[in-house]
């Protein structure tokens, strides 16, 4: 199994595959109860990958050559259990050793071996040793660890530390179905043990992730995995009967069925994502849920252009009105792609996948995607805008930006029990078993 998790390791991470990416078909190649612990040694090696590389410094008398990034990654993963798990020390070692047999390197069993028994006699003393400084105590990079104390300084150390927590299961009911009162009884009796969410009010928190096929109506669309802080959308959104929804990033589909879920009266339900692999994903589950929707496999800006150049029943010389018969969306919902830094305790390779120089183009992209959804708005629409991250370069700084520029743009100051308020709109951190880290804004367009 432990050579296994050497493709998953973080130079091949550092390339920009992700482990949502590498992780699903490596795991096919072992039974159930074998997955978790390989999943688990892929996730840990890359949330705490500074820290264990910083000790293998210490522990090694010599740093490893570049064609032996794979002894390297091995040696990560041995020290990861023995500091991390509950695996016996001479376990860890030994399954450690005996992977590195297996890899035509008979020099790196004895090197492997002599330095795992070194961190096994000397740990306390080793961790002890460590550099005084997030970076290294919270495994971030150094320039994630200085945005994150330059926007939430009181925060900063609570912060990193939840996002090298394991993040809850948490599920949304479906209404359609049941209340989450006795979906809660419905899991009991199953012998799931979990709680009512505090601020959405379709959610549940699991005590203990588990299958979903062990979800009582999962199957006939009576729950949907997805975070307490994702669920918000929907209710902030507000859609009403009659109005015409875009989802304008929506895969894998959570929002989009939350809305569908909320209000069964819309007169349509876009839902867009350029992704067509991810595109899949809503399709299957607005079939499992047994909703419906209209699903686009395209980007916003070429469904803006394309849209808003659709052909009305005007006559040829009016053509300059054509925008006037067009009809435009009451709601949009743009969950921007984003650093998705608020998530990272579920997806740690984020702190790998992302760059310093990666914020401000993202901010970029996020600005053009709010000026062309605004252009599919109709005046006295509602445009909610939010994001996976808790940096401000990505979240206020550009709805900011956008309401200078955009006349005919205000915020609708959120009037919430949750989050804090920021200048405008509101973030939510991380939170050490609760919800993941979010951003929302609410904009309303002025009417004609």
């Amino acid at each position: 199994m432990l050579n296994d998790v050497l493709p998953l390791k973080k130079g091949q991470v550092h390339n920009g595959r992700s482990l949502s990416a590498l992780l699903p078909k490596t795991l096919t190649k072992y039974p159930d109860a074998d997955r978790p612990l390989l999943q688990e040694l892929c996730f840990g090696v890359c949330r705490w990958f500074i820290r264990l590389d910083k000790i293998a410094s210490l522990v090694t008398h010599h740093p490893f050559k570049t064609r032996d990034s794979d002894i390297h990654a091995l040696l990560l993963v041995g020290i990861y259990q023995i500091l991390y798990l509950r695996v016996p020390d001479h376990a860890a070692i030994s399954e450690t050793v005996e992977a590195t047999r297996q890899m035509d390197k008979a020099w790196a069993a004895k090197v492997i071996n002599g330095t795992l028994r070194r961190l096994q006699r000397e740990k306390n003393e080793l961790e002890q040793s460590l550099p005084d400084n997030l970076t290294v105590q919270s495994a971030h990079p150094k320039w994630l660890v200085d945005m994150i104390k330059a926007a939430w300084p009181e925060q900063a150390e609570r912060i990193v530390s939840n996002n090298n927590t394991q993040a809850p299961m948490t599920i949304r009911v479906n209404p359609r179905h049941n209340q989450r009162e006795s979906y809660l009884q419905q899991l009991k009796q199953k012998g799931i043990q979990a709680k009512l969410c505090e601020f959405s009010t379709c959610g549940i928190q699991l005590e203990k992730a588990c299958s979903v096929e062990k979800l009582p109506g999962f199957d006939q669309g009576h729950c949907f995995v997805q975070d307490e802080a994702a669920q918000l959308s929907a209710k902030l959104l507000d859609a009403q009967p009659g109005d015409r929804v875009l989802d304008a990033c929506a895969a894998p589909g959570g929002k989009t069925t939350h809305i569908a879920e909320l209000q069964p009266d819309l007169t349509a339900l876009v839902a867009l994502d350029a992704d067509e692999q991810r595109v899949t994903r809503i399709h299957e589950n607005l079939q499992r849920l047994a909703l419906t929707a209209e699903v686009h496999a395209q980007s916003l800006e070429s469904f803006t252009q394309q849209y808003l150049e659709q052909p009305t029943d005007k006559t040829a010389e009016d053509n300059i009105d054509n925008k006037n018969d067009i009809p435009l969306f009451n709601r949009i919902l743009l969950d921007a792609p984003c650093s998705a830094v608020g998530v990272i305790r579920r997806h740690p390779d984020i702190k790998w996948l992302r760059k310093r120089t990666d914020i401000n183009a993202l901010a970029e992209t996020q600005l053009l995607l709010l000026k062309n959804a605004w252009t599919l708005l109709a005046p006295g629409g509602t445009l909610l805008y939010a994001t996976c991250s808790i940096l401000p370069h990505e979240n206020e700084r550009v709805v900011h930006t956008f309401l200078a520029e955009q006349n005919d743009a205000k915020e609708q100051v959120l009037d919430v029990t949750w989050g804090q308020a920021v200048s405008v709109g509101v973030q939510l951190l991380p939170q050490k078993d609760g919800h993941d880290g979010f951003y929302y804004a609410k904009l309303l367009k002025a009417e004609n």
